[in-house]
């Protein structure tokens, strides 16, 4: 509806690889992936092995956008990932969850969601790149929702409608309006690092709406992992998409 009523630029030809790329990444893979585990492990726990996003982002930004991280934004950030990694082991008496591994398939897919997506919003612009990304995976979200649609919806309180709304309009649309736009002119794998804050976020979430208790274990690892990346954001990283927004911002640019 956004993109009818407002009218402008559409896609490229070229750009369809990556919007898929998009599509699958952040409207079918995360949001999907992410449920499925949040059914086995707490939001907390969640949040913090979540917090492999930011490396795994900068990885694909490598691989997509040709950014170039120093060799100190990736010690920094792998360490980071190692006391994530390390959570996830010791919470799991020792072992890895099925919850983890497919927060692990969770992660990877919005890391190519946001490198992809990224490289769109360059030039087609934030918002649209959601809009667009969410329209071509219609074939498959549509005939999904049927499929998985409540056969009582009275057995649906009001909390899970609330929570519902606020994915739709907020998780899956409107934050990213400011997260690609974000990630255009600061580059991925730097702004990508930011993610971090995510998980003090949603354990003060958890906490807040679910009643999750938040132990002193846990937020020790979160801050650990916080510590690590802000360390790796001051390290150098040239990125493609940064330099062209610097010379946008020139005057004859």
């Amino acid at each position: 509806l956004l993109l009818a009523v407002v009218r402008g630029p559409r896609p490229r030809r070229r750009d369809f690889g990556l919007l898929a790329l998009t599509s699958a990444g952040v409207v079918l893979g995360f949001p999907l992936f992410t449920s499925l585990a949040l059914e086995r492990v707490d939001a907390s726990h969640a949040a913090v092995v979540v917090g492999l996003l930011p490396v795994a982002t900068a990885a694909c930004a490598v691989w997509l956008g040709r950014e170039r991280p120093s060799a100190g934004f990736w010690v920094f950030a792998v360490l980071a990932s190692a006391t994530v990694v390390a959570y996830a082991l010791l919470r799991g008496s020792g072992g890895v969850q099925i919850g983890d591994l497919l927060l692990l398939a969770a992660v990877a897919a919005a890391a190519v969601g946001y490198a992809a997506g990224a490289q769109l919003a360059a030039g087609l612009g934030a918002w649209r790149t959601i809009c667009w990304a969410l329209v071509i995976a219609m074939p498959i979200s549509v005939p999904a929702m049927f499929i998985a649609f409540p056969r009582e919806l009275g057995d649906v309180g009001p909390r899970s409608w609330v929570g519902f709304a606020y994915v739709i309009l907020v998780s899956q649309f409107l934050g990213f309006f400011a997260w690609y736009r974000g990630l255009a002119r600061g580059g991925v794998a730097r702004v990508a690092q930011i993610q971090n804050l995510q998980m003090f976020m949603t354990m003060f979430a958890g906490a807040l709406l679910l009643g999750e208790p938040v132990d002193a274990g846990t937020a020790g690892f979160a801050i650990g992992a916080t510590v690590l990346v802000a360390l790796s954001r001051r390290s150098a990283v040239r990125s493609p998409l940064l330099a062209g927004a610097a010379q946008a911002r020139t005057p004859g640019g």
